[in-house]
């Protein structure tokens, strides 16, 4: 008869009605384990006992309360039921917020999780993923010889190699799944947000001090002899060490390579009240701590250098952000960034107009793709297969989850045959790109205004892509990379190197630290053993990494997944003026 009754309701009370059931079923449960606790206490039981049951009592009364508010919100959307499907999804929203408030989502707690969960849930997902790059790469190897002398097994290989794909994918899917169930990806997003308010505070509150005149500064000039995303993470460096000194910073660009008025006719001034290098004293770094304006040179002829250069995080944040984020560090220095590359009005709008012009629009992956200058010297020559293969294997592991309406990718590079040709190669792909930025970033037009808003618009849409492909020992795209972890809870995933990894140019040593032993199988590897710290140079993406061990100072391969990142936490300021 109920059954009946349900069925000939309309869709939103069907939704409505086994709610409330449950609701109230919840609430019965709750009295029935209240009552139990209740008979069998008695005068002579212990205070803990009393404890207990007060706070039996109170979690009722603001159950009772929950229950009122969850009512009231039912009778008013029941009172709009004709409402728009907006008027909907705010009662949706405002049942879920409810019930967070409450504390229940499917019948657990919500809070935050663990340390130690979030970062096992991190090494599940990288070691697969490193499990996948050592089969592939002993299988490629294998089918090389294969074809040479036992043609057969190729074709088995072929086949062994496909089905692992597979199950690769397949478990990432699951991996990811867990993240999306595990009920913390509220607190995550949440978090990210907090943590990012709370940092962009103290950098406002660092570059406004109450009394310019009077205030300790650090003068950072805009004039290293390098490319355009060098310089960024020059400034980036200065800035560090200002909020590690508490000194307000400095800017001074004035005849900057890229744009002869200087970085502010570009992005908004860093400081909107103190933007002059004046003062009592002057002296250049490391100076006194009462010295009012410290220069600073550029990182690599910096001396003494201290502990809180990159790969350091401040030790009041590191708690919350090592639980939040796989890799701290470039969360850290995406918030300077963050705060550094505010546009002008007319950089706002070159961006906007590129955007529409372009057609950008996700999913949609970022290739950056190096060619005129350092190929060959700091980095070897990929061609764009290598890229678009890494690009298919995105697709296809979002497919198994997504409907993906067209194939998307964002191609920029300093030489517009590259767009041409993945156009002509990948037919089937959407190919974002601009063949004009692509000349203007030849090394002969790279410091005028056009290549200036030209590499601009490229890392603006490098970071706002869903993934990106690229090689590390690229700026460009290690900036692109560093802005994207502004815009997720945790990015550090969405990209795939073709070379380094990732690394911050001057940066301290770089350690990991060794989880699982290892004895050489081979005079290319070292022996490792729990405890030990490994200087790595680089991941191969074949399962090994290279490293130094500190230990025992062999320098060699070793298993990628018997290590772990060792974060580096020093003692910053702490600006408690900033809530």
């Amino acid at each position: 008869m109920i059954i009946r009754q349900l069925m000939g309701l309309k869709p939103w009370a069907r939704v409505l009605v086994p709610f409330l059931f449950v609701w109230v079923l919840f609430v019965l449960i709750f009295y029935s384990k209240l009552n139990t606790t209740a008979a069998g206490s008695s005068i002579g039981e212990d205070d803990d006992s009393l404890k207990r049951l007060d706070k039996a009592v109170q979690q009722l009364e603001h159950s009772k309360q929950i229950d009122h508010e969850l009512r009231m919100l039912v009778d008013e959307y029941l009172a709009e039921a004709g409402a728009s499907a907006d008027r909907k999804q705010h009662f949706i929203d405002e049942l879920g917020n409810k019930l967070d408030q409450d504390g229940f989502a499917l019948g657990r707690p919500r809070s935050s999780p663990s340390l130690e969960y979030e970062q096992l849930r991190r090494r599940v997902k990288t070691n697969t993923e490193e499990l996948w790059n050592f089969l592939q790469s002993e299988v490629t190897k294998v089918q090389k010889q294969a074809q040479r002398s036992a043609p057969e097994l190729v074709k088995p290989l072929n086949a062994f190699l496909s089905l692992a794909v597979e199950h690769k994918r397949s478990l990432l899917t699951d991996i990811e799944r867990t993240r999306v169930a595990d009920g913390y990806e509220g607190w995550r997003h949440r978090e990210a947000a907090d943590l990012s308010e709370l940092v962009q505070k103290r950098l406002t509150h660092l570059q406004n001090p109450e009394n310019c005149s009077t205030a300790r500064k650090l003068l950072c000039r805009l004039n290293k002899g390098c490319g355009y995303g060098c310089q960024l993470h020059h400034v980036v460096y200065c800035f560090i060490m200002a909020y590690a000194t508490e000194r307000t910073l400095i800017l001074k660009s004035k005849g900057w390579r890229y744009h002869k008025a200087g970085w502010e006719e570009v992005f908004q001034p860093i400081s909107d009240t103190c933007v002059d290098s004046n003062g009592a004293s002057h002296a250049s770094w490391p100076g006194q701590a009462n010295t009012q304006v410290l220069t600073l040179p550029i990182i690599d002829s910096l001396n003494p250098r201290p502990p809180y250069l990159p790969l350091a995080i401040p030790a009041d944040l590191a708690p919350r952000l090592m639980k939040l984020h796989g890799d701290p560090i470039v969360w850290w220095i995406g918030q300077f960034l963050k705060y550094l590359l505010k546009p002008t009005g007319e950089t706002r709008q070159m961006l906007e107009n590129g955007i529409e012009r372009l057609g950008f629009k996700k999913p949609i992956v970022g290739v950056h793709v190096r060619r005129t200058d350092k190929v060959g010297t700091e980095a070897a020559f990929h061609g764009i297969d290598e890229y678009m293969t890494a690009v298919d294997d995105y697709y296809n592991q979002l497919e198994l989850t997504e409907k993906v309406d067209k194939r998307r990718v964002f191609v920029a590079s300093d030489d517009p045959k590259v767009i041409e040709e993945t156009k002509n190669k990948y037919p089937h792909y959407e190919v974002v790109g601009d063949a004009n930025v692509a000349k203007m970033a030849a090394v002969s037009t790279r410091y005028t205004d056009s290549s200036l808003n030209g590499i601009i618009l490229d890392i603006h849409l490098l970071s706002l892509s869903d993934y990106l492909v690229c090689t590390f020992s690229s700026q460009v795209c290690r900036v692109a990379y560093e802005i994207m972890q502004s815009m997720y809870p945790d990015a550090s995933g969405r990209f795939r190197s073709l070379d380094d990894i990732y690394y911050y140019g001057g940066q301290n040593s770089h350690n990991r630290e060794v989880v699982l032993p290892h004895d050489p199988k081979s005079h290319d590897e070292i022996q490792l053993r729990p405890g030990d710290l490994v200087g790595v140079a680089g991941n191969h993406w074949n399962g090994y990494s290279k490293g130094k061990n500190i230990r025992t100072n062999q320098v060699g391969l070793f298993p990628s997944f018997k290590v772990n990142d060792r974060i580096e936490i020093v003692e910053l300021p702490t600006y408690p003026d900033v809530k």
